[in-house]
C-alpha cells in the first residue's frame, strides 16, 4: 500500500481494499461508501484501531494498515517460516500462544516469527516425531490441532517466565539498564529523567528518534532491562500504555505503567489511563516497555523537573515492587485485548520492520 495515510475524502482502489479488509474482519467496511473514505469507513477504522490496541484517530496510517493485513491471517492459511523481514500476523500469535500453553515457547507472544519462535516450533516438531525444520505447515497444524489449541486468556509459560524474571531480580536500580526514548518535543524531559536515573545508580541512556521501531531496535541492541518512552498529547494529564496482545500481557510493563500514572498524578493532578496496547515500540522491544503520553505541552515546560522526578520514582518503585508479585489491580484497560477475528484470509503484504 503506497497511498497511506488514508482519511476522510480519500477515494479509489486503495480505499476499496481497506473496506474489503474491514468487512472481512466483521468491522463493517463503510456501507454505501464503496471506494470513498466517508463517515462509515472512518467509524470502521476507529473500531478496528480500538480493538487492535492501536492509537485511535480514524485514519488508516502505516501501523493501522499493517495491523489490518496481519489480522487477516488465521492459523493454517499459509506456510510460516523464518525469513527477513520476519513474518508477522495473527496466525503467528495463535501459534505462539499454543506453543506457550504446551510448554514449548517461553518468550513473549508478539505475532512475530523470529528465531526464538522457530526454535520453539522445531522442538514441538521433534516431540511430535515430525521433521524439525522450524517450518509451520499442514503436518504441524494437524499435530497442534490433535493436542488442542490454546484458548485466549490461557496463561502460558511465556507469561510465567516474565513474572519469574521480575521476581528473581535484586530489587535495586543499581546497574539496571534503562532506556528513555522520545520521538521529538520532549528532549529536555528525557535528558533530566536520564540524569536522575543515573544518579540513582542505573545505567540510563536516552534514545531520540522519530521512528518508534528504530527506538525498539536501539533498546534491544543496548540490552535494556526496561524501556520508558515519552510522547506529547494534546489533553491534560498522563496516560500510560504497556504491551498486550490476545494471549499475552507484559506483567512488568503493566506494573511500571500503573506506577507511572500514580506518581504523575501527584504532580499533574490528573490520574491517567493505563491501557494494554500493541504499538510498535511496545511490541518490538524485548524487555518490559511503557509509553507515557503527557500533556499539555505548556504545562510540561513549566514542570519538567517535577515530571522527571515522578517518573524516576516510578522506575525505582518498579524495581522493588516487581519482586512482590503481580501488578496492582484497577487498571483501566484489559490485560488481554479481544482482537479482531478474521472471516477470510487476506492477500499478503510486506510486513513492517521487526525489532
Amino acid at each position: 500500500m503506497t497511498d497511506l495515510p488514508l482519511g476522510r475524502g480519500a477515494r479509489g482502489e486503495a480505499v476499496r481494499d481497506l473496506q474489503r479488509r474491514l468487512n472481512a474482519l466483521g468491522q463493517g467496511g463503510g456501507d454505501g461508501e464503496a471506494g470513498e473514505y466517508g463517515p462509515a469507513t472512518e467509524a470502521a477504522v476507529t473500531a478496528f484501531q480500538r480493538s487492535a490496541g492501536l492509537d485511535v484517530d480514524g485514519r488508516c496510517d502505516t501501523v493501522t494498515w499493517h495491523a489490518l493485513v496481519e489480522a487477516g491471517y488465521q492459523l493454517g492459511d499459509r506456510q510460516i517460516y523464518l525469513r527477513s523481514p520476519m513474518m508477522r500476523g495473527d496466525d503467528i500469535v495463535e501459534l505462539q500462544r499454543s506453543l506457550s500453553a504446551l510448554g514449548f515457547h517461553d518468550r513473549r507472544v508478539d505475532g512475530i516469527f523470529g528465531p526464538d519462535t522457530a526454535a520453539s516450533l522445531a522442538e514441538f516438531q521433534r516431540n511430535c516425531v515430525l521433521p524439525s525444520d522450524g517450518i509451520f505447515g499442514p503436518e504441524s497444524l494437524a499435530a497442534l490441532q490433535r493436542l488442542g489449541r490454546a484458548r485466549v486468556g490461557a496463561l502460558g509459560v511465556a507469561s510465567v517466565r516474565e513474572r519469574e524474571l521480575l521476581r528473581n531480580g535484586t530489587g535495586e536500580l543499581t546497574a539496571r539498564r534503562v532506556v528513555v526514548g522520545e520521538p521529538g518535543g520532549l528532549g529536555a524531559l528525557a535528558a533530566v529523567l536520564t540524569r536522575l536515573l543515573r544518579d540513582a545508580g542505573s545505567v540510563a541512556m536516552t534514545v531520540d528518534h522519530p521512528d518508534w521501531s528504530q527506538q525498539a531496535r536501539d533498546a534491544n541492541t543496548l540490552e535494556a532491562d526496561v524501556y520508558l518512552g515519552l510522547r506529547l498529547q494534546a489533553g491534560a494529564g498522563a496516560d500510560a500504555a504497556y504491551f498486550a496482545i490476545p494471549g499475552f500481557a507484559s506483567a512488568g510493563g503493566r506494573l511500571l505503567a500503573e506506577l507511572a500514572t500514580v506518581e504523575l498524578d501527584e504532580v499533574l493532578g490528573c490520574r491517567g489511563v493505563v491501557t494494554g496496547m500493541r504499538l510498535p515500540v511496545l511490541r518490538e522491544t524485548r524487555m518490559p516497555a511503557v509509553l507515557v503520553s503527557l500533556g499539555p505541552p505548556s504545562q510540561l515546560v513549566q514542570r519538567t523537573a517535577e515530571v522527571a522526578e515522578a517518573l524516576a520514582r516510578a522506575v525505582r518503585r518498579w524495581t522493588a515492587e516487581a519482586l512482590e508479585g503481580d501488578a496492582p489491580r484497577g487498571v483501566a484497560g484489559a490485560d488481554v485485548l479481544p482482537g479482531p477475528r478474521a472471516a477470510s484470509p487476506h492477500a499478503p503484504s510486506t510486513p513492517s520492520r521487526s525489532g
